[in-house]
C-alpha cells in the first residue's frame, strides 16, 4: 500500500503515518510547518519531508490512499490533484476504521477524560499481555507511538468530538462505528464548531447513533446533562447501557487507596474524584474486553496517569508543583477540586493561561464561572500575544472577575509578570498547580519550579 499525508506533522497524523510505515505501508507526507516532537519522530523513521510547503508532485495516481489532516485548507494543491486524479481520500479517522473493520472497537468519547481513560484500558490490557490495537491522544509509558496498527482483535480508540478534516466536517468520533462506546461527560466546548450546548450535546445523541446494534454504551451519571440525554435516548437497537460514578476511595497521608470489593485498600498512583470516575469508565470496558475485576485492579495499580495530567514538576515535604493540560471549564474545576481534596490541610495556589478559541471567546467566557473556588489563591493569565495572534480582542481584569464570578482573582496579560509573581512565593505546607493548554508564554517551567522550592 501506498500513502500519503497531507499535514504530516500533527499529533495524531504524524502517529499513523508512523504506524502504518512500521506496518510495512509506503508513507510520505508533506506539510507547511512541521513542529517539535513530530519532527524529529517522523525523521527517526525517515517520514519527514524533505521540503516544507504543497507540492503538487508529491501526488501521483499511483498513490493508493490519501490521508487528509484537519491542519490543510480545502483548496490545498495536493487535495486538488488527487480530487481530480480520483484518488481516495480520507480523514485520520477515516482511515483507522477502514484498519479496523474487523475487530472490535472500544470508543472512548466526552468532553473530558478521555485520554485517561483510554490510556486506562491501554495499561490494563498491555499489563496482561493482550492483543490490541489502538488510538490515543497522548504519549504513555510504555508504548512508542500514540497509533498501534496489527492483526489484533481489539482496537482502543480515543474519540475526539472534533472535526475530521477540511472536507468533511463531521465529529471523528462518530466514524469509527464502535462495539463498546464510552461518553465520560457533556460539558460544552469547540464553540467556534458548535455554537450552542443544544447542538454540542446532539454530537453525543449521534454518536451513541453510531454504536454497532447489540453494542455497550457506558456513561458517566454523575453528569446530569449526560444522564438525561441518555434517559431520553429511544434504544432502538438493544444496546447494553451502564451507568458508573466515581469508584470508591479513601485518601491518607496524600495518598490515594481504591477499595475492591471486598473493601481490602488497593494503593493509587493517581488521585482525583475525576480520575475516579475514568477508573470505572475503565474498569467497565476492560470487563468488556475480556479482563476480569481481579485482573484490572492488580493492573491498575501502577498505572502512572498519561501525560500532561497531573505532571509533576517538583516536589518537597513541603510543597508539590503540578502542571495540567486542563483548559476547558470542566477539566479546570475537576482538576483544582482534586489537588485540594488530596491536600486540604495545604494551602492551593491555582494557575490557569486561557489559551484556546473558545476559552478565549466572550460568549463561552462565563463557563468559568466558579471554577477556581477550591483554590485559596487564584491566578489567571490571558496572554496579549495569544490574543492578538488570535485576531482577538484583549480582555479587562473587570472582565475577568465578572467570568470567574470572583473580585480575588489575580489577572496578568504578559507571561513575564505572572512569572515574576509567582516567584514571590514561599512554598511552605502549599501546592501549586500551573494549568494550560499553551506553554505560558514559553516560560520554562521546571526551572521556575525549582526556583520556588528554593525560595
Amino acid at each position: 500500500m501506498r500513502v500519503h499525508f497531507i499535514a504530516i506533522g500533527g499529533a495524531a497524523m504524524h502517529n499513523l503515518a508512523i504506524a502504518l510505515h512500521l506496518k510495512g505501508f509506503k508513507v510520505t507526507g508533506s506539510d507547511d510547518v512541521v513542529f517539535e516532537p513530530s519532527k524529529s519522530r517522523l525523521a527517526k523513521h525517515g517520514l519527514l519531508p524533505v521540503a516544507e510547503g504543497w507540492h503538487e508532485t508529491n501526488i501521483s495516481d499511483d498513490l493508493d490512499a490519501v490521508i487528509l489532516g484537519m491542519h490543510a485548507k480545502a483548496d490545498n494543491p495536493e487535495l486538488l490533484k488527487a480530487q481530480a486524479l480520483n484518488i481516495p481520500i480520507y480523514s485520520y479517522p477515516e482511515y483507522i476504521y477502514e484498519q479496523s473493520k474487523q475487530k472490535k472497537r472500544i470508543v472512548v468519547g466526552g468532553s473530558h477524560g478521555k485520554t485517561t481513560i483510554t490510556s486506562m484500558i491501554l495499561h490494563v490490557l498491555k499489563y496482561h499481555k493482550k492483543d490490541f490495537d489502538y488510538l490515543v491522544g497522548a504519549q504513555i509509558e510504555g508504548f512508542d507511538n500514540m497509533v498501534g496498527l496489527s492483526d489484533a482483535p481489539l482496537i482502543i480508540i480515543e474519540g475526539d468530538e472534533y472535526l475530521a478534516s477540511p472536507i468533511d466536517r463531521r465529529p471523528k468520533f462518530h466514524l469509527y462505528k464502535a462495539h463498546v462506546g464510552i461518553i465520560s461527560g457533556v460539558a460544552w466546548d469547540h464553540i467556534n464548531v458548535f455554537p450552542t450546548f443544544e447542538n454540542y450535546k446532539e454530537q453525543f445523541t449521534k454518536f451513541i447513533d453510531t454504536i454497532e446494534p447489540d453494542g455497550t454504551l457506558i456513561y458517566c451519571e454523575d453528569d446530569a446533562d449526560l444522564k438525561a440525554l441518555v434517559n431520553n435516548y429511544s434504544n432502538t437497537k438493544s444496546l447494553k447501557i451502564l451507568p458508573y460514578v466515581a469508584h470508591e476511595a479513601i485518601i491518607k497521608f496524600g495518598k490515594t487507596f481504591l477499595l475492591d470489593s471486598e473493601k481490602e485498600q488497593l494503593p493509587l498512583e493517581i488521585f482525583g474524584a475525576h480520575n475516579l470516575m475514568n477508573l470505572n469508565a475503565a474498569k467497565l470496558a476492560c470487563l468488556e474486553a475480556g479482563i476480569n475485576e481481579k485482573e484490572f485492579y492488580e493492573a491498575i495499580k501502577s498505572f502512572k496517569g498519561a501525560a500532561r495530567r497531573l505532571e509533576k514538576l517538583a516536589e518537597n515535604d513541603d510543597a508539590v508543583i503540578y502542571k495540567d493540560f486542563a483548559h476547558s471549564p470542566s477539566k479546570l474545576k475537576a482538576t483544582v477540586e482534586a489537588v485540594k481534596q488530596q491536600y486540604p490541610e495545604r494551602k492551593l495556589i491555582a494557575c490557569i493561561e486561557l489559551h484556546t478559541f473558545s476559552s478565549l471567546n466572550r460568549n463561552f467566557l462565563n463557563e468559568y464561572a466558579y471554577t477556581l473556588n477550591h483554590a485559596d489563591e487564584a491566578i489567571v493569565l490571558i496572554d496579549d500575544k495569544v490574543v492578538k495572534q488570535k485576531g482577538m480582542e484583549a480582555f479587562t481584569e473587570q472582565e475577568i472577575f465578572d467570568a470567574f464570578k470572583s473580585k480575588d482573582i489575580k489577572f496578568f496579560n504578559q507571561p513575564e509578570k505572572i512569572k515574576a509573581y509567582l516567584l514571590t512565593f514561599q512554598l511552605r505546607d502549599a501546592n501549586l498547580l500551573l494549568m494550560s493548554s499553551g506553554n505560558f508564554g514559553g516560560i520554562d517551567l521546571v526551572t521556575l519550579a525549582k526556583k520556588l522550592l528554593h525560595n
